[in-house]
């Protein structure tokens, strides 16, 4: 950890392993956080059942094979993830089987376009705050020196003073947009601002809480010297990360049941819960961490006896899914310019919102470019109209495609997949004091994930890692077991001035 000031949570002190009677704990969801759980449940000796709809783990972050129109078989998955250097609880999982994280490979930058033409970085610049801000205001022919006079650097100061939950009490209630517009950021600076933290939540900036994008300025940029610079997976996600760390927690004594999906949880059987099997199997345990996605945690709970406090289902029920995304993989017969990054941020080309050249970062990528002379190069569309289409959007992406890196014009796609989804969490004005927490009103029923509240300055894959290592040391204290240290970036801005003036603002 490269930030002195990151912040240990210590987990609670007991035994480090059961008595007599060994627990049992059903976890449903192979994502993120039912990984997390798992894992640190197993770490206690706690006997864990981790049960997936899909035949491969990681979730949102996991990924298939797809055999193409000239036979080959290729990887494929729901596009790029961003492995920040501040998801100290994510990386820390995956150091369990990979104590180098050689899975990981850095980019050199991450840069962002504009349609007309101007070029932000975040590469070379300080990691600390606020070095890191003013260097970036120097350099930045988006965000320039002349325009902080005209900013409101009182509501700007709140920024400076993230606090969860308390950040939540008081911007909560108003939109991003909004929220930077009343600080005075000039309208191109919005955008770029847009680009790199609203639309990372798959949602327009006037759906997404100020809270929320305050939180992110604060983890990335304003409250952590990691900095904004990030790693990506050197290969598919499951030969990268999830196939070693499953082969890792099944040595280690956790039974995986891939491609079993859940229909709902009850008090029947010898134990405390019952966990139905859509095939009608009914496997008892003694808790359960419900750490499958918001819509499929939802749809459990409907058709589940289990709990039956109202107010709570009636809280579960009420989150919202993000609108749509589109990650459009195409296999192109040449290769894109030599000097084309690895991820690029786009604001101003259309649907389209970054692009990837995944031969440059992902070895079963490369190897494709390599024998067909060609490359691979995947397209982001984020918060989408309700009612698009894969058939309405592709010519789109495939313009945009051409007007960001016009060599592509003449190349053809010898393959393409598209996937369309619509099953983020979203995070809207007003919504965290309605969002579901880790306890329910069942002591030994918790939830995981990155739709869950999370008390703490994490978010996206960290937030999911986080709920699952929170979910089971909850669960480990019912049975007097040790807890498992969580770690986060600083829990409240590093300027004591700065936080002053922002709870002033």
């Amino acid at each position: 950890m490269r930030d002195p000031r990151a912040v240990r949570h210590p987990g609670r002190p007991g035994a480090d392993r059961p008595g007599a009677a060994t627990p049992r704990v059903v976890v449903i969801g192979g994502g993120i956080a039912g990984l997390a759980a798992a894992a640190c449940l197993r770490d206690r000796d706690v006997d864990v059942v981790l049960l997936e709809r899909e035949h491969y783990l990681g979730g949102r972050v996991g990924g298939w094979n797809t055999t193409l129109h000239d036979g080959s078989t290729v990887p494929m998955n729901r596009g790029f993830h961003a492995f920040f250097r501040q998801y100290y609880n994510l990386r820390g999982l995956l150091r369990r089987v990979d104590p180098e994280l050689t899975g990981l490979g850095a980019l050199p930058e991450y840069p962002l376009l504009s349609a007309n033409g101007r070029l932000d970085t975040f590469a070379g610049l300080p990691k600390s705050p606020p070095w890191n801000a003013l260097g970036f205001v120097a350099r930045s022919p988006t965000f320039r020196w002349r325009d902080v006079p005209r900013m409101n650097l009182r509501a700007a100061a709140t920024l400076a003073d993230v606090r969860v939950p308390e950040s939540y009490a008081r911007l909560d209630h108003i939109n991003a947009a909004d929220y930077l517009r009343r600080i005075g950021f000039p309208e191109a600076a919005r955008h770029l601002a847009f680009e790199v933290f609203s639309r990372s939540f798959f949602a327009p900036p006037t759906d997404l809480s100020a809270a929320e994008l305050a939180l992110m300025f604060h983890l990335y940029f304003l409250g952590s010297s990691e900095g904004l610079l990030f790693d990506v997976a050197t290969d598919s996600f499951p030969a990268a990360l999830w196939e070693p760390l499953r082969d890792h927690l099944d040595q280690r004594g956790v039974r995986f049941r891939l491609g079993t999906a859940v229909e709902s949880i009850s008090h029947e059987g010898p134990r405390e819960f019952a966990v139905h099997t859509a095939d009608g199997e009914a496997i008892a345990a003694d808790a359960v961490v419900l750490a499958a996605d918001l819509g499929s945690a939802q749809r459990i709970v409907r058709r589940s006896p289990t709990p039956a406090h109202r107010e709570w289902r009636e809280r579960l029920g009420s989150a919202r899914t993000a609108p749509p995304f589109l990650v459009s993989r195409l296999w192109l017969d040449r290769p894109v310019a030599e000097q084309r990054h690895a991820f690029l941020g786009t604001s101003g080309f259309g649907p389209v919102d970054n692009i990837s050249v995944l031969d440059r970062y992902e070895r079963s990528a490369a190897r494709w470019a390599r024998d067909h002379g060609g490359s691979v190069v995947e397209v982001h569309c984020y918060a989408l109209p309700a009612d698009a289409t894969v058939d309405e959007l592709r010519p789109q992406v495939l313009e945009e495609l051409h007007r960001v890196y016009p060599e592509t014009t003449g190349a053809e796609v010898l393959d393409e997949r598209h996937e369309l989804r619509s099953d983020c969490p979203l995070f809207p004005p007003g919504g965290f004091a309605l969002r579901p927490s880790i306890p329910t009103p069942e002591p030994a029923l918790v939830l995981a994930g990155d739709h869950v509240r999370v008390d703490l300055p994490v978010a996206l894959m960290e937030r999911a890692a986080t709920s699952g290592m929170l979910a089971a040391n909850r669960l480990l204290g019912l049975w007097g077991l040790r807890g498992h240290d969580v770690w986060s970036v600083p829990v409240q801005g590093r300027s004591p001035a700065l936080r002053v003036a922002g709870r002033f603002a």
